[in-house]
């Protein structure tokens, strides 16, 4: 994928981004360098470098084909912030073995890894939604991309679906949920 910049401008940009990518036929893209791939991004900015927003990337990643850091985030993150990440990468290691798994469907298949709602559901309302995807057909993925937001709305396609936290809920609906700094919310379908 092309170089990001280290903006929440450019965060945004990365799930519509591996979408297309996926549809494309490159199910085995890389979503850009966490915090953002230009390396000028990060010339001069050790006073104001947004931590938060290298939160939010990585989680943003983590349940993508793959995971890279722009710089070394124990270089330039304080230890709420770099425990994030910590927690960004230990829920990748979780998901791995079906990331895995999905690769080697796509290589047999052709099916992207990360997939579009309205692939996954389709008709179901979800063709404009390019801010949550599926980690195959059983994963929503949906990261937190706004600045100094601690909430967002997901919808949900019909079923059951279980969210990170342990909660349940019904879809066919738009849910609130809370997204503190360390959550990357994600639903599992469930029968």
């Amino acid at each position: 994928m092309a170089d990001k910049n280290h903006s929440w401008e450019d965060i945004r940009k990365l799930i519509p981004n591996m979408l297309l990518e996926g549809m494309v036929g490159y199910y085995f893209s890389c979503p850009d360098m966490i915090g953002g791939g230009e390396i000028v991004s990060f010339w001069g900015l050790q006073e104001n470098l947004d931590q938060a927003l290298v939160v939010r990337s990585a989680q943003c990643h983590a349940l993508m084909p793959m995971m890279q850091f722009s710089v070394a985030p124990w270089r330039i993150l304080d230890s709420i912030h770099l425990q994030a990440v910590k927690e960004a990468v230990a829920l990748r290691m979780k998901f791995t073995p079906l990331i895995l798994e999905l690769a080697k469907h796509a290589a047999a298949s052709g099916e992207p890894i990360v997939r579009h709602m309205d692939y996954v559901f389709p008709e179901q309302g979800f063709a404009m939604v390019n801010n949550q995807f599926m980690l195959g057909d059983s994963i929503l993925v949906a990261p937190m991309l706004e600045k100094n937001q601690m909430s967002r709305n997901v919808l949900l396609p019909k079923g059951n679906w279980q969210a990170d936290d342990g909660k349940k809920y019904k879809g066919g609906t738009t849910i609130t949920i809370n997204v503190p700094l360390k959550r990357l919310p994600y639903f599992k379908r469930v029968n």
